[in-house]
């Protein structure tokens, strides 16, 4: 049987997997570790703030655009997909080390009272899935002209 072993320096990540593993070793299996996985699995978010716009950029390496789901319920954005386990796989021989997953998640996020719930654009580039969302007009800024008399 072909055997790949990983050798994992003594760093953060494998600090926290002997932590891990220390957990399981005394409850059993450990709601602490899949607590972690949990948040692991949700990807990392990105958002700034222009005059017109706000912008989101979520890292989503391995997604493909119709992956994703994209919801608005009010002022309620809601960003998931159900990941690999819904998905069928192909038969392409035996896993022999699997690390990197794709996982179901969801993330759900209160947009601003001046936010535009129609004017929000996305678009999917190496990974990044990028959400616009413009301000109301009446909620932009503005500048004001003095008349001079």
């Amino acid at each position: 049987m072909k055997m790949i072993t990983v050798r994992r320096p003594n760093t953060l990540r494998g600090a926290l997997s002997d932590f891990d593993r220390y957990f399981e070793s005394f409850f059993g299996d450990s709601h602490f570790s899949s607590a972690m996985g949990h948040f692991a699995r949700l990807p990392a978010v990105d958002v700034r703030e222009s005059d017109n716009a706000y912008v989101m950029e979520l890292e989503l390496p391995g997604y493909a655009p119709e992956d994703v789901e994209i919801n608005v319920d009010g002022s309620s954005l809601s960003i998931s997909s159900a990941g690999e386990e819904a998905k069928e796989e192909k038969d392409e021989g035996t896993w022999l080390l699997r690390e990197r997953r794709q996982a179901g998640f969801s993330r759900s996020f209160k947009m601003p009272d001046n936010s535009d719930p129609e004017g929000i654009s996305a678009g999917f580039k190496n990974g990044v899935l990028r959400l616009e969302i413009k301000k109301r007009p009446e909620a932009q800024k503005r500048s004001i002209k003095i008349a001079a008399e």
